[in-house]
């Protein structure tokens, strides 16, 4: 029998990992009501505890944290944990600092020249950041309670109603209703499935393998990444191994992981005979690399795995589902509020499908030069010398790290699209401090009264801050979006009918203010 909510929420999540929870704290800084149903009874997984949860985050993913106030407190909880996570991540055992890889192929923090990276300032959001994924869902649970953000557990979604007014959503044999559905269920997402999302792209070519074991003869595995004759493996003592087995994923969730079976393909990747004499935890997956056409059907939306999914390699996806949660947030958020342009909303797909189908091609990129075979292993040593150039290694690192993002926003000056630089005025704070509550922010570094009459017609929507920084770069005014991003940006005297087109187009139309 199925019980009726009597809420209507405005926002309904189905998914209470990093991604839906992070949305729903976006959410909630507009007082937005949110429900979030997430379908394990219990948040705790092996997997996303150490070693196999262990993530890095990306530096659009430390701004978005930084800008939130969330930056120091993850900080703080993975830092409990320094030691189980250095011992974790065999990269970080070398002498040298590591700043990421490209299909294993490691690449230093001191290959790059950061100095490129023209319209960067340094930023609390710099800081290399690697966190498990328990502690990380458990920062923002904490920060969505908090919020007020209602979570219920063990309620996965089974069926969905869409009428032009709400959805209603059927979970653990109760109904709930929202105003909006946004997916961010994972991978093998129910609301992509049930609301007829096209997922379109690439079958895959390799099953990879997470295990934990203890090993007989671990002397015969080398540690660190290692390429074979037959496919790749990574090993970290005592007892810590990932595997790529190219059998076009034929055994991912087809049969029980066994022993037995784990040994043969080990020693299969491996080129060894090593035993295996105790299996503490194993786990599949597949680069297949899959993407929904659109991320909106209506009142329905997709973020994280659920709109886009591929292969670990890199670990691209935590932060590209991150990304998805900070751009969608407040344009939904200003949408339900009443006062967003018509098309805000549609701008969330316009943006992020294509920086999706980027980190799917740089995964399949990765893919093609990890195959067994003698042509491969040559492109692999080109790639390598690329690499280990200083040009190379600073542009890798900018994929990585993801310092390249840039949104096309239209308009003349190249800041326009990129993340704003993290000004920082003489008394030490900063532009990521000043969007903490996710509003938008007009940077106004000459003090310029018509620019200040303009912000006032945009109410509580933007901020106006009239303050010189220490270091402007060459800029005299900047409009800020609530997701940090640059929305116009002028570098000799500000055209303050440009700035007002600009802030139309993402605030809607201007109000008194009170």
């Amino acid at each position: 029998m199925q019980t009726q909510s009597t809420n209507l929420y405005d926002v309904v999540i189905a998914g209470a990992g990093p991604v839906g929870l992070f949305l729903a704290c976006e959410l909630r800084l507009a007082g937005v009501s949110v429900l979030v149903l997430e379908q394990a009874q219990d948040p705790h997984s092996a997997l996303k505890q150490l070693p196999f949860g262990l993530r890095g985050l990306s530096i659009p993913t430390t701004e978005a944290f930084h800008r939130r106030g969330l930056l120091d407190e993850i900080i703080a909880a993975q830092s409990t944990k320094s030691g189980a996570i250095k011992s974790a991540a065999h990269w970080m055992q070398q002498t040298r600092r590591p700043a990421g890889h490209f299909a294993g192929i490691q690449f230093y923090q001191d290959d790059f020249d950061a100095a490129k990276w023209s319209w960067r300032l340094p930023t609390p959001a710099d800081a290399s950041v690697a966190v498990d994924m328990e502690t990380l869902e458990t920062v923002l649970a904490g920060r969505a309670s908090s919020l007020g953000v209602e979570i219920r557990r063990g309620f996965g979604v089974n069926a969905i109603a869409v009428s032009e007014d709400d959805v209603t959503v059927q979970a653990a044999g109760e109904t709930f209703r929202g105003r909006w559905l946004v997916g961010c269920d994972g991978g093998r997402s129910t609301v992509r499935k049930l609301c007829g999302f096209d997922f379109v792209g690439t079958d895959p070519e390799f099953t990879g393998y997470s295990i934990e074991a203890e090993l007989a003869d671990p002397e015969k595995l080398n540690p660190g990444r290692n390429y074979t004759a037959t496919g790749m493996y990574t090993y970290a003592l005592p007892g810590t191994i990932a595997l790529v087995d190219f059998d076009a994923g034929a055994f991912h969730r087809t049969a029980p992981i066994t022993i037995e079976h784990v040994q043969g393909v080990l020693r299969r990747v491996s080129c060894t005979d090593v035993t295996i004499s105790e299996l503490r935890l194993a786990a599949t997956w597949t680069d297949r690399a899959r993407q929904a056409t659109t991320y909106r059907k209506g009142r329905v939306l997709l973020a994280g795995d659920a709109a886009h999914t591929h292969s670990p390699l890199g670990g691209q996806g935590l932060n590209l589902g991150l990304g998805d949660a900070m751009n969608l947030g407040w344009k939904l958020a200003a949408t339900i509020g009443g006062h967003a342009p018509a098309k805000l909303l549609d701008t969330y797909s316009h943006e992020r499908h294509p920086v999706g189908a980027h980190i799917l091609d740089w995964s399949r990129a990765q893919v093609a030069i990890m195959r067994p075979t003698p042509g491969t292993r040559a492109l692999q040593a080109i790639m390598r010398d690329l690499i280990e150039t200083r040009d190379g290694a600073t542009y890798f690192a900018e994929r990585v790290r993801g310092v390249s993002l840039r949104y096309d926003l239209g308009g003349r000056h190249p800041l326009i699209g990129r993340s704003v630089p993290d000004f920082e005025w003489p008394d030490g704070t900063m532009v990521g401090e000043r969007l903490r509550q996710a509003q938008g922010i007009l940077l106004d570094f000459d003090a310029r009264a018509p620019l200040l009459a303009f912000a006032g017609r945009w109410g509580d929507r933007v901020a106006y801050v009239a303050r010189e920084p220490r270091d402007r770069l060459g800029l005299s005014a900047v409009l800020v979006r609530p997701d940090g991003f640059v929305a116009w940006a002028s570098d000799g005297a500000p055209n303050d009918t440009e700035a007002a087109e600009a802030a139309a187009r993402w605030f809607g139309e201007p109000t008194a203010r009170s």
